[in-house]
């Protein structure tokens, strides 16, 4: 095959490699979503770095409580009246698709109003690094870890892996082939 034809179809099996680079983040972390113990949501989402992809998962009793994803206007006033979704499994996971601001609260009377809400920012300037050939195979590290919030890691393994048509060991036998079959 001539080293052209190589080329092209290396390009194209890299074209089909996904890389992906989420976190799960388990909202308050080992408390989980409740209204005991005061978890403080607002400090918990404060010293996390989410970005496009990350998995939000929310656990808590489905007897007691729910998952109200609302505007910024519903969040500050606590108004359930016409949220953009609810969640009731009591195990749910939120990819979060977009940049900016996703807002959440209890919509159980009383809940939010007493600090059951939690605001998962995502910055919308990109990193540069977030561009750079390291970091599509460096594992993300959530910043800032501490004693009272341990990173997602802690709370649920990270899913860093090369995701797609191939997987980084289907890439690598590939490369291979195609400079093996050269050589014959």
């Amino acid at each position: 095959m001539a080293l052209v034809g190589r080329v092209f179809v290396l390009f194209m099996v890299m074209a089909f490699v996904h890389v992906s680079n989420a976190a799960v983040y388990k909202v308050g972390d080992s408390a989980g979503w409740t209204t005991i113990g005061n978890v403080n949501y607002k400090q918990w989402a404060a010293i996390k770095t989410f970005e496009v992809g990350d998995i939000i998962r929310f656990e808590y009793n489905a007897q007691f409580h729910n998952v109200m994803r609302v505007t910024h206007a519903m969040y500050k006033t606590c108004n359930t009246s016409a949220p953009m979704a609810t969640y009731t499994t009591g195990n749910d996971s939120i990819t979060i698709t977009t940049r900016g601001h996703h807002f959440f609260f209890c919509g159980v009377p009383g809940h939010c109003q007493s600090g059951q809400k939690v605001d998962i920012n995502v910055p919308r300037n990109i990193s540069s690094t977030a561009l750079s050939p390291s970091a599509l195979i460096t594992p993300k590290s959530p910043s800032a870890p501490s004693v009272l919030a341990p990173s997602p890691s802690k709370a649920a393994p990270p899913l860093n892996t090369l995701n797609g048509g191939f997987g980084m060991l289907g890439f690598a036998m590939a490369f291979l082939a195609l400079f093996a079959s050269g050589s014959a």
